[in-house]
């Protein structure tokens, strides 16, 4: 199953705006991974995968709907990525969500 950070380079980050935070935490530099750039399906592509239609409701997370609909939790951004909603912040009780599925026709578009 894919990784969200698969192919992400590492990257060290010394910059001296952090030297504060760097010195607090004992530590002299912070390991972090680069942004992925990943390209949403195209409309062509959308039309070839089933999707599950859900409405956002209180206490819903992009963690547990993974874990209902793929049965791995780790897979939550995948449903972020294909809505082009990037964290649940961007979502309100009642916005309809699409599930791809199968997971694997999903990430064969990324």
């Amino acid at each position: 199953m894919a990784y969200r950070y698969s192919d992400r380079n590492i990257l060290v980050n010394r910059d001296q705006a952090y030297r504060k935070i760097f010195k607090d935490r004992g530590i002299r530099q912070a390991t972090q991974f680069d942004t992925a750039e990943f390209n949403y399906p195209t409309t062509e592509q959308m039309q070839q995968i089933t999707t599950i239609t859900h409405v956002w409701k209180m206490g819903d997370k992009y963690y547990k709907l993974a874990h209902e609909y793929y049965g791995d939790t780790t897979l939550w951004w995948v449903i972020a990525w294909f809505n082009q909603k990037p964290t649940e912040g961007h979502l309100v009780v009642g916005d309809v969500l699409y599930v791809p599925t199968p997971v694997e026709m999903a990430l064969s578009f990324i």
